[in-house]
This record gives C-alpha cells, sequence and structure tokens, in this order.
C-alpha cells in the first residue's frame, strides 16, 4: 500500500489535511481528532482539486482516487518514514525544554549558507508536523533539521521512529510539560529518547558541556561533540556585551574566530547561539558565514523580541512558558535592564500537582527584584503571597483594560506567559498608549 500510495505522492502538488488550505493537486489525508473528522471532507477535497485522498471512514467506499486505510495518521507517518529513507542526506533532530525554536532558527539560517536546508515551519513538532516537515524534502534539499516538541513520555522516541535522525541535540532539560511528563525526572527520561535513539543507530550526538545532566547520559558514548563555555571544548564562545542585545566571541580548537552582534536578548540565548555555531562548524560552515547568519537572523513569533513602542521598551517573550524559562527571563531582565521597569507575567500551564508550588517560586524570585509595577494574569497567580504591592488579573482581557486606563511612559516592560495566557492582548493595549 505504501509503495503505491508514495506513487501517487510523488505526482502531487504536495500534502495537505485541511481542505481550507487546499491546493489544486494535492494528497489530501483525511485526519480525525477530538472535535473533528477529516472523513467528512474527502468529497469536498476532491471536488476542489485534490489529486487523491486518504481515508478511513468504512463508509467511504475506496476507488483509484481513495486510499482506504486502517488508520490515515499513521499511514501519514509510514509514508513520510518512506519519503525520507530515499534522501541520502543529514537528518539533524532537535528537542529541549526551553529554546528549541530559536536553536533551530540559528541552526537552519547557519547550515543555509552552505546547503539548501529543510527545516520545521512554526510549532509543526509534534507526530503530525514531523511527518509533514519530511514530506517537504525535495531532490534539492541537502539538509533537514527537524524540530521535536513532546508533552509526555514516549513521544521523543515516537518522532525518532518516523524521522529516523543521525544525528541530535537537546537544547536543555527544564520544568516543562510537567503534567504529562509526571515530573522532572519524567522530563529528563522524555527528552533524552532522543539520545537512546542516536546511541542504538550509532548516531552523532551535540550536547553542551556544561549541562551536567545531558552530560552524564552521553558519558557511555563516544560519539558527541561538545560546546559550551568552557574553554577545553572544541567549540566555545563567551559573552562580551548583553546591551542591547548578546555579543559574544567563539574560539574553535583554542583559536579565537571572530565577535558575532545578535539581534537577540537574554543571556540564556548564548547556549543557543553555540549550538548553531557548533553544528555549522562540523559541516564546514566558514567562522565569516557564520557571523553573517546570525548577525541577519531576527527573532519574531514573540520569542526573545526587543520592541521599541513609542517610549518604551518592551522585551517580549510570550510565545511559551514554564519555571525554568521564566526565572531565566527574569533573572536576565533583573540584572541587564535599568531605570523605570514594570514586570507582566502570564500563568504558566501544565504543571499539574506543582503549579502552586512553581508559581509562588516564580513570586520569591520577584520579590527580590526592582521594578515600579507588577502586573500578574492568571489563576494561578491570584493565590500567590507576596509581600509588596502587585495588580493581579485572573485574566488578559482584564490586564489589557487596566494599561489601556493607564498607560506606561518610559519603561522597560519585560512580557512573559504561556501561550494559553494570550500576553498578545496585553501588546496591544502597550502599542496603543506609548
Amino acid at each position: 500500500m505504501i509503495e503505491k500510495l508514495y506513487t501517487t505522492f510523488l505526482k502531487s502538488t504536495g500534502v495537505c489535511t485541511d481542505t481550507r488550505k487546499l491546493q489544486h493537486g494535492n494528497l489530501f489525508f483525511a485526519l480525525k481528532g477530538p472535535s473533528f473528522d477529516g472523513n467528512l471532507f474527502v468529497k469536498s477535497a476532491l471536488e476542489n482539486g485534490a489529486l487523491a485522498c486518504v481515508a478511513d471512514d468504512d463508509k467511504i467506499e475506496g476507488n483509484d482516487k481513495i486510499f482506504k486505510v486502517k488508520n490515515v495518521l499513521q499511514t501519514l507517518q509510514e509514508l513520510s518514514t518512506y519519503h525520507r529513507l530515499q534522501h541520502k542526506i543529514p537528518v539533524i533532530a532537535l528537542t529541549g525544554s526551553n529554546g528549541k525554536t530559536t536553536t533551530k532558527e540559528l541552526i537552519s539560517a547557519v547550515l543555509n549558507k552552505k546547503y539548501n536546508t529543510l527545516f520545521t515551519q512554526g510549532n509543526l513538532n509534534n507526530h503530525i508536523g514531523v511527518p509533514l516537515t519530511l514530506l517537504r524534502l525535495t531532490e534539492k534539499h541537502q539538509m533537514a533539521v527537524i524540530e521535536m516538541g513532546a508533552n509526555h513520555q514516549r513521544e521523543i522516541a515516537e518522532l525518532c521512529s518516523i524521522a529516523l535522525p543521525d544525528m541530535g541535540m537537546i537544547t536543555n532539560i527544564g520544568k516543562a510539560h510537567l503534567e504529562g511528563f509526571g515530573g522532572i525526572e519524567g522530563v529528563i527520561k522524555g527528552k533524552t529518547e532522543m539520545y537512546d535513539h542516536l546511541k542504538s543507530h550509532k548516531g552523532l550526538i551535540f550536547c553542551r558541556y556544561e549541562n551536567e545532566i545531558l552530560k552524564s547520559k552521553c558519558n557511555d558514548y563516544e560519539n558527541v561533540i561538545y560546546y559550551g563555555t568552557s574553554p577545553a571544548k572544541h567549540i566555545y564562545g563567551e559573552l562580551t556585551s548583553t546591551q542591547p542585545f548578546l555579543t559574544f566571541n567563539w574560539h574553535k580548537e583554542g583559536v579565537l574566530q571572530n565577535e558575532i552582534h545578535t539581534q537577540l536578548t537574554g543571556e540564556y540565548n548564548l547556549e543557543n547561539l553555540l549550538a548553531a555555531v557548533c553544528i555549522g562548524t562540523y559541516f564546514g560552515v566558514s567562522a565569516h558565514q557564520i557571523k553573517e547568519a546570525i548577525e541577519a537572523y531576527s527573532p519574531d513569533n514573540q520569542r526573545s523580541q526587543v520592541m521599541k513602542k513609542g517610549s518604551n521598551t518592551i522585551i517580549l517573550d510570550a510565545y511559551n512558558a514554564n519555571p525554568t524559562s521564566m526565572e531565566a527571563a527574569l533573572l536576565n531582565f533583573d540584572e541587564n535592564y535599568h531605570g523605570p521597569k514594570a514586570i507582566i507575567l502570564g500563568e504558566m500551564l501544565e504543571l499539574g500537582e506543582n503549579s502552586a508550588q512553581e508559581h509562588q517560586r516564580i513570586i520569591d524570585v520577584i520579590a527580590n527584584m526592582e521594578k515600579d509595577l507588577l502586573i500578574l494574569v492568571g489563576k494561578n497567580f491570584l493565590h500567590t503571597t507576596l509581600q509588596e504591592t502587585a495588580l493581579r488579573f485572573s485574566g488578559s482581557d482584564d490586564a489589557k483594560d487596566y494599561l489601556s486606563k493607564h498607560p506606561l511612559k518610559n519603561t522597560t516592560i519585560l512580557i512573559k506567559g504561556s501561550r494559553g495566557s494570550k500576553m498578545e492582548k496585553v501588546l496591544d493595549a502597550l502599542e496603543n498608549n506609548s
């Protein structure tokens, strides 16, 4: 079945899972979810130009244009693996609790200086997104960077079995998705499933030397390249400035290469930058090309963005949040920004039984920081204890209303929160009143 379907795929103009985005000649996969059933749109897909459809509803009869299968999602995944195996190019897998998307973007920018590199678009990093990314591979691609996200154990193992990476990197281990993983030990076990896959397939691991958890998981494996801030490592770097953006220099085998001026804020981004340098160097991208690629990279999508809005400077890092990334953002803000300051935090989600404890821990971090205004958004912050004044709102709409009526001026503002907190609404108020 897969061989026959693959022949049809090669004749198609690409894969589609949403008829609203269907292009003429697409191969349509009728995926199902808790609130939708793609099988209901098979007829519509064909009427609107689909080359063929893959369906698993018993009521639908198969024909030359409808492939009947037991499970559409499983078929999508099997087709993507089959396609990946036709392309004998390096496939780099990337996961981690924090920074994986920024790191993926940086690595891809560096590799694209020398190779035509396919990389994950947006947040297509799950059991559907990874197959869709792999099916974008063409004969023109010389490299692939595949981001893998997970919120429970065995998910990274599954994604690795689909993408079959030759090499990989875990950016870090943090307190993300604690509810799904079952605590921090579950996070460690779940994320390092990537190492397990690479070890069993004799793949290459890129590992940050200063991360003791990750380094300990590599001690029994020889095929590892380390990077970080320790001078003894093959690739290492150090910050030379944090204002207004990160500037760092890097060394290869102890020899200074160059200094790079980035458009990224947050000292925690140094490890992401060095990861891109390390992988670029491994694949023969020159120091000059690495510098060009990183200096041209500008973050977007609410990740480590520095925005000037009227008289205010906004540090926007609200695409997602967990206790580890929240604390890092707060400490960076406290150390590197001065003058009138405001902190606007949205609650952190998917922490399960750890939620109350972790939100209070963040409040305790804030208690020692200098700030002129503190706004806390979300129910998880409502019952925290703080020995100073803070404005608390149950949702971002209420926070937006307050800021619309009490505009900030000449202030540096940190906005951080989980995606579900919808902190972009707060940003709207600041943009319209600065």
